[in-house]
């Protein structure tokens, strides 16, 4: 009887913590989409993770990383309206757009470093453990029943990425078309010390 009862106490706290995950996944997603109609399922999956993995996948050396950064704020002509966005569903790292340093909120050396430093802090799990998470993730999101374009492509193409033992990709070309994505992965705990304080000098636009 008693363990009974210890069972149907450990079932209960699974089903409320697996009702709190969706809850989470469906409110991310909706938000997601509400700012960024154009978005498509590799969008979503994208900031997923972005914010899970972390960003060590995008630096191979600091000098790269600063001629590409430099390349970007000289080329780049369309910016989104924030200087920031949390990622994903947890929201461990934050979207910094290049705006705030066009702007002049930031230096470009100090969102360089700020970048490197979250990647080399990154110790994100493995692609195994992402991609046990991202199904539990799209099970949410096709139970939401989007009507995204381009669905079944981009799941497929997701699994493939997957399969090859590999994880990253680029936002779909509608979401790029849409919304000139130009931004660097951040820590948030390196974002609130570092950078936030900088950007928060005058009122300004984000996305939280």
């Amino acid at each position: 009887m008693i363990l009974r009862k210890v069972l149907s106490v450990l079932m209960m706290a699974a089903c409320s913590i697996a009702t709190l995950q969706a809850h989470g996944v469906e409110e991310f997603v909706a938000g997601m989409m509400e700012r960024y109609p154009k978005a498509r399922l590799l969008d979503i999956y994208k900031s997923c993770f972005q914010d899970y993995m972390g960003a060590e996948h995008l630096v191979s050396d600091k000098e790269s990383a600063r001629r590409y950064l430099v390349q970007e704020l000289a080329t780049a002509d369309e910016l989104m309206a924030w200087y920031y966005e949390p990622c994903g569903i947890e929201g461990r790292y934050v979207r910094v757009s290049v705006r705030a340093v066009r702007d002049g909120k930031i230096g470009a050396e100090q969102l360089l470093d700020a970048f490197v430093r979250s990647a080399s802090a990154a110790q994100g799990p493995s692609v195994e453990q992402w991609s046990n998470r991202w199904h539990e993730i799209l099970a949410v999101v096709e139970a939401m029943k989007l009507e995204l374009p381009h669905y079944d492509e981009d799941k497929e193409f997701i699994q493939q990425v997957l399969s090859m033992g590999k994880y990253a990709i680029s936002h779909s070309p509608d979401y790029r078309e849409a919304y000139s994505p130009h931004y660097r992965i951040v820590k948030r705990e390196i974002f609130e010390q570092d950078l936030l304080p900088l950007i928060m000098r005058e009122a300004l636009p984000c996305c939280d």
